[in-house]
């Protein structure tokens, strides 16, 4: 992460300044951490998205429940420190929006173009880590051989290959790894590469607009699973789901997507983080919800709060 942001016009420095300072010795303090919805009301909503599966209106999409908490105080740098030491994500990234700090730890790159080479690699199927060494890679071996995920995967990276296809040269849409199973520190995960040549003369803004928002966490159909999204999920998913990164001097860019993310507001002391799990003809809802929970996992021990102790509510007795 950068210390410094430095400004420029007209080719000449007017500004520098810290990008973060460091945030005093806070004391964190974390109240009652509500999840938006019981196992109960997700495996209810879970079979009604396979309903629509069934039907044939979608073939997978990515359902996500939030974690929130409205009487908080944090040190954000300190929570930014012990995920990272959690997770050593290679997508890792701190920022400060107005009043949010933008806490993530993501694995999952969304994005990224290189001269006339653009990279996405949707991440569907997790599994847990163990600290035997012989179990953990029984738990990889049984991740990459799993006919599940491997159709998840595939679902979202046939979406990330038509969205490329928007913006690629003619037969230039490449599969570069299929099915790939990557260890991090606390999770294995699977993705997939894909990649193509771009047209010339092809903008940012027509990358954006034929790849955002990103296959993983949408579904197939897109704008069908996106549609859904929006009646089912019980609360907007805000910057989750979204993507952060960089554009250099070049026009080349890196892009992360919004995932395993905290959004912490400093004014009015709250604190919120999405997970998710893909539903589709495959899937077992209670097996999704567990996914949901291991995915939550590390940001509960980043934030050094007791799983057990979260609230599971429903859509009549949220607060807020």
């Amino acid at each position: 992460m950068p210390h410094t942001l430095i400004l420029f016009e007209d080719g000449k420095q007017i500004e520098a300044k810290p990008v973060l300072a460091e945030d005093p010795d806070i004391a964190t303090k974390v109240g009652t951490v509500y999840c938006r919805l019981s196992k109960q009301k997700y495996i209810e909503t879970a079979n009604k998205l396979l309903a629509h599966i069934k039907r044939g209106d979608i073939y997978e999409i990515n359902y996500c429940i939030e974690f929130f908490c409205e009487d908080v105080i944090i040190n954000p740098h300190k929570v930014f420190k012990k995920l990272n030491q959690l997770t050593e994500a290679p997508f890792a990234q701190l920022l400060k929006a107005g009043d949010e700090y933008i806490i993530c730890a993501s694995p999952e790159r969304f994005i990224q173009k290189k001269g006339d080479v653009l990279v996405s690699q949707p991440m569907k199927g997790t599994a847990r880590r163990s600290a035997d060494a012989n179990e953990d890679e029984k738990i990889k071996n049984t991740l990459t051989h799993s006919l599940k995920e491997q159709t998840e995967n595939v679902m979202a990276l046939d979406v990330a290959r038509n969205d490329l296809s928007q913006v690629a040269q003619k037969g230039s849409v490449f599969v570069d790894e299929l099915f790939g199973v990557h260890t991090f520190k606390n999770v294995h995960q699977m993705l997939s590469t894909v990649s193509c040549k771009l047209k010339e003369d092809t903008t940012f803004d027509d990358i954006i607009k034929a790849t955002f928002p990103p296959a993983s966490m949408t579904g197939a159909p897109k704008l069908k699973a996106i549609e859904l999204i929006k009646k089912y999920e019980l609360s907007p998913r805000g910057i989750y789901s979204g993507a952060l990164g960089f554009v250099d001097a070049n026009g080349d860019f890196d892009f992360c997507v919004v995932i395993r993310t905290i959004i912490y507001n400093e004014n009015l002391n709250r604190l919120s983080f999405h997970v998710g799990s893909a539903i589709t003809a495959q899937c077992n809802p209670e097996e999704e919800w567990n996914e949901c929970l291991l995915k939550a996992e590390t940001l509960f021990k980043a934030l050094g709060v007791k799983m057990e102790d979260v609230v599971y509510l429903d859509s009549t007795t949220n607060p807020s």
